[in-house]
């Protein structure tokens, strides 16, 4: 090992002069809090555990469990609207899922093992809740505030970077209708199922025609004496072409397990007609054209009703609203014990709902089916260095960079925040890139002499101006009411500009020309004592640069993206479907 030259310490030295004391990017202790153990949190969690040293974190959990929504939503027919073998990490895939769109608790089970096979649970403190969260002016970092549910007392933990986690579908709400809590009857949200309910033999109310109501309907259907639902908008529904369910047989089972590649080529498959989706939401495409006809001819052939398509078939574009396959639903709004009720409802009386035809319609249980608070604002206070509360900053329009950080709110990053790709193809790969993202971004913090980094409010205003410039060319834009936008209206907040794809490589690379980063000290104080880190290891290869040939990966940005999607190796793929592109590059130097 080489012989090191080091000033002595100092009681008052700076995390500036400590580097000067070692060698080139010497990595300090990082402390990380994450809020939230659903998928983000635990992939938080695995990435630090397999990519860092010298670091602690906690992840707070509100629930009992981890798998965030998947352990809270227990609801009849509960499934996701992605295909199963696609909601996986991209290196963690599970050898038996049910079908195409599985259930919730073979979802919980899947981050449950998750959890379980990386040990990620001894990061987790279950049944702590975040109220607030505190921006530290003396020492930096945040002071987070923290409620034990179980014990009834409240702590407070410190950290030098938090992650919010807490997920975008999560904080569920009862629908804001006149005298809902007046109703005798049994009043049960999707998102706070009470299984010890009995549905069997009653008659049943439910609101909604979302994600939540679709899955709900044909589920309870066949057990109930009658159902009432009242809907009170159109929606697309049906599943894209080549991607409808499907009960995977024994056979296809033991094939996905044992036969070699046989599972991977069918997640790239399904993968790349994802991907291949884009083109649906952008106006006027073919693709989108195409699949209005599709999913036209598709509704109408399962309704067989002229009022209901009518009244249930929009005239807004296909992908306005998110899709949903909505399997078995629209055979089930004609079925003889259901009711379909088209329109407002105007207040809820002790025993039923008054709808804005003048009739009310008694039940003995009422299901809200009404969804989450969507507007992107923190549910607890995070306070930032200048006492600005971020919850006041996103009142209205949230604002943030690329869908991880807000301005002002120093080493503060958000999974899943305004404008990332929560519906514009598969979001786990939109997960993980964000993930990797932050990773770059602590990597950076823990090897400099960074005090603080947060994105610029230029960049956030630049950005915003090209999501604007580019949603008006999406169906996204379409006055239809969604949760993509705080109002019909109103500007895209949930959304991307642009495919998942196009995210994935926005964030292969950290853009510090875009971020404000405050240091302790001399900038170049990380460089230090003059050694590299190499010559602190007997062990490393001291002259590794020397090599028979040259194998550097690629330079340039153009030839990485090649060697990493192995350009040139692929059949150029055709068709409109399930697994096609349809020319997505014509049209879209077409549109844009």
């Amino acid at each position: 090992m080489a012989d090191f030259i080091v000033p002595s310490a100092s009681k008052s030295e700076t995390d500036a002069d400590k580097r000067l004391r070692g060698p080139i990017h010497a990595e300090r202790h990082v402390r990380v809090v994450v809020v939230g153990a659903g998928a983000s949190g635990l992939l938080m969690a695995y990435k630090l555990q397999r990519h860092f040293d010298n670091y602690s974190v906690t992840v707070y959990e509100k629930n009992k469990e981890v798998s965030g929504t998947w352990f809270e939503n227990k609801y009849p027919g509960c499934a996701c609207d992605v295909p199963s073998h696609n909601y996986t990490w991209s290196f963690e895939p599970k050898l038996d899922w049910s079908a195409v769109y599985a259930g919730s608790k073979e979802i919980f089970n899947y981050f449950d093992s998750f959890a379980e096979k990386y040990h990620l649970k001894q990061y987790v403190k279950t049944e702590h809740q975040v109220s607030g969260c505190y921006w530290n002016k003396e020492k930096g970092g945040y002071d987070v505030k923290v409620r034990d549910l179980q014990r009834g007392v409240d702590i407070t933990d410190h950290c030098d970077i938090l992650i919010n986690a807490g997920g975008i579908l999560n904080n569920w709400r009862w629908p804001a209708i006149p005298g809902l809590h007046d109703y005798k009857g049994t009043l049960l949200h999707t998102a706070n199922w009470d299984n010890n309910v009995k549905l069997e033999g009653k008659h049943i109310g439910l609101i909604g025609n979302g994600s939540s109501g679709i899955q709900v309907l044909p589920t309870i259907q066949p057990i109930v004496e009658k159902v009432t639902t009242f809907i009170r908008e159109p929606t697309w529904v049906s599943p894209v072409q080549g991607l409808e369910q499907h009960v995977f047989t024994d056979k296809e089972r033991l094939e996905f397990a044992q036969k070699p590649g046989t599972l991977t080529q069918y997640r790239k498959e399904v993968e790349t007609g994802l991907n291949g989706q884009f083109a649906i939401f952008l106006k006027d495409t073919k693709t989108n054209n195409e699949t209005h006809d599709y999913m036209e001819g598709q509704m109408k052939g399962k309704l067989k009703n002229s009022y209901l398509e009518e009244r249930l078939i929009p005239e807004w574009h296909v992908g306005c609203r998110r899709l949903t396959p909505g399997v078995g639903y629209l055979e089930a709004l004609g079925k003889e014990n259901v009711n379909v009720v088209y329109g407002e409802i105007e207040r809820i009386t002790e025993s039923g709902c008054v709808c804005d035809n003048g009739q009310e319609y008694p039940i003995d249980v009422l299901i809200c089916a009404t969804g989450f608070d969507t507007s992107f604002r923190p549910r607890f206070p995070v306070i930032g260095p200048d006492g600005t509360n971020l919850q006041d900053q996103w009142q209205q329009d949230p604002e943030s960079y690329f869908g991880i950080a807000a301005a002002n709110f120093p080493n503060y990053l958000i999974f899943l925040g305004p404008n990332c790709p929560i519906g514009n193809g598969p979001v786990l790969s939109a997960i993980e890139c964000q993930a990797d993202y932050m990773c770059k971004l602590i990597d950076r913090y823990q090897t400099h002499n960074i005090t603080t980094f947060a994105p610029r409010q230029d960049a956030i205003k630049d950005f915003i101006a090209h999501k604007d410039w580019f949603m008006r060319k999406t169906v996204w834009a379409d006055p239809c009411r969604s949760w993509y936008k705080l109002r019909p209206d109103g500007p895209v907040t949930a959304l991307w500009p642009g495919s998942t794809l196009h995210y994935i490589e926005a964030l292969m690379e950290v853009r510090l020309e875009d971020w404000e980063v405050k240091y302790a000290g001399n900038r170049f104080a990380w460089l230090g004592n003059g050694y590299s880190q190499t010559e602190l290891d007997d062990t490393a290869d001291w002259a590794y640069y020397i090599r028979e040939q040259d194998d550097d990966e690629p330079l340039s940005r153009g030839r990485r993206r090649k060697l990493l999607t192995k350009s040139g190796t692929m059949t150029p793929i055709k068709g409109i479907n399930f697994s096609g592109k349809d020319s997505v590059e014509k049209q879209v130097q077409a549109k844009i």
